[in-house]
């Protein structure tokens, strides 16, 4: 019997290696939706177990918008000192933006304060942060980290959600569409913020693409009121209301069950769910007349300016201590740290703003038992230059430095006392390996039980997210 020989041709084997890889690709999408099916559209923030074994469950992230001069807070650069008032020495290896303001003609500013070293750990810290120096034990330091743009906007869209546009999800949406919240009368992710708008507005606490039910909810701390709309209309019984929300409730489920694409409408189920529930739970949240006077004195409530600033953390603190899974505190919204000019008197009243209020917080949550569970993270949108090319002003500042930027974090796993990454001796750029934004990201999700990688939401044919190509985590600062 003759045996036939067939031939495949190079179309043949193109479409069923397509079909192949179609079908891996269908298999894994799948699986991922099979994985994230436990979650009902009803009660999207219910809790969630941690994907990597973690001690933090929750997270204050301090935010101090304009950009933070590290030389003249956290990072000791003694040749400030030498070069002051002299033209800087070529910088190797600088590029951009940086590299032509440092080959202009400029002149070298000396830090606003002494520095000295504090703690076991010997962390040199400006004398215009005395009180956070004698929590740097407790503090994990990254040197050098690097953003990807030199303005403001971009820069604040990038610390907080990973992109330099608008349109992507900021960390808290994140943390909370992968750990739910403890508390489901309040919101999982608040902005505690001074009424002010912020650098980038809204969008630097949105949901991005991910369901809205993980956008941010805005409490302004500067007014009596701190939730817009909060309390019913006048003359409507608690049982009226609940009336009310149970005919809405059905309309918009039913509305909802007839067509696709709800998510925005499921958010506002669940939306108006909490707010009826935080009628009863927020008033007492925000009532802080019951805290002790030494809590009050702590925070630096009984100080002018710091009070802002100081009703923030303790409310961040309460917030923390009922379960709200991510709390963002602003700051700088109205005098932000973007100091070109006169930083020998502006920085030092930023640093009064805040010193002594996130000194109160992590105190508070250490004596509380609290610190372990709760990751405190600070950060800005870039570092600063060592000089300005302002050569005729008696009151000069520093300028933008898109490799500059220092943050630190204590609790939970935090490795205090440890740090991570250099700068040259001019704080310009990294002196070895660069530090990206998005490796601080994996860190901060790893140090919340959080695998990057796991942590995907499929949107628009591609499973993204928030370090985007992958960040390494910074182990040197983690103890687990």
């Amino acid at each position: 019997m003759e045996t036939r020989r067939t031939s495949l041709s190079r179309r043949d084997v193109l479409f069923g290696s397509y079909l192949g890889l179609g079908g891996l690709a269908c298999l894994d999408l799948l699986s991922s939706d099979l994985r994230g099916a436990t979650v009902s559209p009803q009660q999207p923030l219910s809790p969630k177990v941690q994907q990597l074994a973690a001690k933090a469950k929750r997270c204050i992230f301090l935010f101090l918008e304009g950009g933070v001069s590290q030389m003249d807070t956290f990072e000791y650069k003694p040749a400030l000192e030498r070069y002051a008032g002299k033209q800087m020495p070529k910088v190797e290896g600088a590029v951009g933006e940086v590299a032509t303001f440092a080959a202009a003609p400029n002149r070298v500013i000396p830090p606003v304060a002494p520095f000295r070293q504090h703690g076991q750990s010997g962390r040199w810290v400006s004398d215009v942060m005395p009180r956070l120096a004698d929590c740097v034990d407790d503090m994990a330091f990254v040197y050098g980290i690097k953003v990807e743009n030199n303005n403001h906007p971009p820069a604040v869209y990038h610390a907080l959600t990973g992109s330099i546009f608008p349109g992507s999800p900021s960390v808290g949406a994140w943390m909370t569409y992968g750990l739910g919240t403890e508390n489901q009368n309040l919101p999982g992710f608040v902005v505690l913020g001074s009424g002010s708008p912020a650098i980038g507005g809204a969008a630097i606490w949105s949901n991005g693409y991910l369901p809205a039910a993980y956008q941010g909810t805005l409490f302004r701390t500067t007014t009596p009121v701190p939730v817009v709309d909060l309390k019913p209309r006048p003359g409507i019984t608690p049982q009226e209301q609940r009336a009310e929300l149970d005919l809405l409730r059905w309309l918009n489920e039913k509305h909802a069950h007839e067509r696709t694409l709800t998510s925005d409408l499921e958010a506002r189920i669940a939306a108006y769910e909490v707010a009826f529930r935080m009628q009863t739970e927020a008033p007492e949240l925000i009532d802080l007349s019951r805290e002790s006077s030494a809590t009050r004195e702590l925070y630096g409530l009984n100080d002018p300016v710091a009070k802002t600033m100081g009703k923030q953390c303790l409310m961040a603190r309460r917030m923390v201590e009922r379960g709200v899974r991510f709390v963002m505190v602003m700051h700088g919204s109205t005098k932000p740290w973007d100091d070109h000019g006169d930083i020998k008197t502006r920085l030092p009243l930023h640093c009064r703003e805040v010193d002594q209020p996130i000194a109160g917080l992590l105190k508070d949550l250490k004596s509380r038992g609290l610190l372990d569970e709760t990751l405190v993270v600070w950060a800005s949108e870039m570092g600063r230059t060592p000089f300005d090319n302002n050569l005729v002003t008696d009151k000069p500042g520093r300028d933008h430095n898109q490799y500059g930027l220092v943050m630190w974090m204590a609790g939970g796993d935090v490795r205090g006392g440890t740090s991570y990454g250099q700068t040259d001796d001019f704080g310009t750029r990294a002196a070895g390996e660069i530090i990206h934004m998005r490796d601080l990201h994996a860190t901060i999700l790893r140090l919340m039980g959080l695998d990057q990688n796991q942590l995907t939401y499929l949107n628009q044919g591609r499973l993204k997210k928030l370090t985007d190509i992958g960040g390494n985590v910074i182990k040197e600062i983690v103890s687990v």
